[in-house]
């Protein structure tokens, strides 16, 4: 399948590259998708963050080239982007367990990380609801913060955001402006390529701004729509369940458009939501 051989298109091209900078805009040029899409497909599919997929990587290689013995630590550092011997170190013993000093003595146990690549299996045992939906664009109103490039960076900032606006009253706030479509609490991730990444916690309005708030357009996009129930922990399964069963086989691939989370009531450990992925078909 097209999806799929791109998708290892883009992890060949990061084996020949782990040596340098890796290029995210690389990568996800490679898979045909934006840069905050490629993360989260690679994190859902593979279990674990691109950036520390990188990271265990070049540490597999790295014990390799240290118990060659023709190579100064310091030099293996610098290879895989380490400017500190400290840093170097760190990162080496998170992965193995060992300093770098003791692999190259060699007699102790390492870990190797082999290269990822990515098949279809056969999954589909439970059923996914969802619509296709060409949308206008749509003006929404609300907070945001930035986000970090590398995806996992965030984990922390989303949830924390939404403590605060339950505890300050913007979400009492936002509720009362809310007019349009699509109805319920936002939570918007708009990280296109043209602009700053930004999470914005928002409602569809079109009423006059609030000093305390800012808007963002939405651009006009088709929408594949899983509808959910559960906690906060249910929607992060259903987006996994989303990337690695439905986007597969859809027929359709990631467009470059925010991701967009619909609260339809506010309830933390009872919600009803939706997904909405922006799509196009498949070429």
């Amino acid at each position: 399948m097209e999806w799929i051989t791109r998708l290892n298109s883009a992890m060949h091209y990061l084996e020949e590259h782990l040596a340098e900078d890796v290029d995210y805009k690389a990568l996800s040029t490679l898979a045909c998708c934006s840069t905050y899409h490629f993360q989260r497909m690679f994190t859902y599919m593979a279990g674990v963050p691109l950036a520390e997929y990188i990271r265990r990587r070049r540490m597999t290689l790295a014990a390799v080239d240290l118990q060659s013995g023709t190579e100064k630590i310091v030099d293996i550092a610098l290879k895989y982007g380490y400017a500190s011997p400290t840093a170097f170190n760190r990162a080496f013993q998170s992965v193995h367990g060992v300093a770098p000093s003791l692999a190259r003595t060699g007699g102790v146990p390492l870990k190797a990380f082999p290269p990822i690549s990515f098949t279809i299996t056969i999954q589909g045992a439970v059923e996914m609801e969802y619509r296709i939906e060409k949308k206008n664009a749509f003006r929404i109103v609300g907070r945001s913060e930035a986000l970090q490039q590398e995806i996992e960076k965030n984990f922390a900032v989303v949830p924390n955001m939404w403590q605060k606006a339950a505890m300050d009253g913007t979400l009492a706030a936002l509720a009362a402006m809310m007019d349009g479509e699509p109805k319920g609490m936002l939570g918007v991730s708009a990280c296109n390529e043209a602009e700053k990444w930004r999470y914005y916690i928002a409602v569809a309005s079109n009423q006059p701004l609030a000093d305390t708030f800012e808007a963002y357009l939405v651009p006009a996009a088709t929408w594949a729509i899983f509808p959910g129930s559960g906690s906060g922990q249910s929607i992060q399964e259903l987006e996994k369940r989303i990337v690695t069963e439905w986007l597969p086989s859809s027929g359709y691939e990631y467009a470059n458009a925010p991701d967009i989370e619909v609260y339809l009531n506010p309830d933390p450990q009872n919600a009803t939501y939706e997904v909405w992925i922006p799509v196009t078909k498949s070429e």
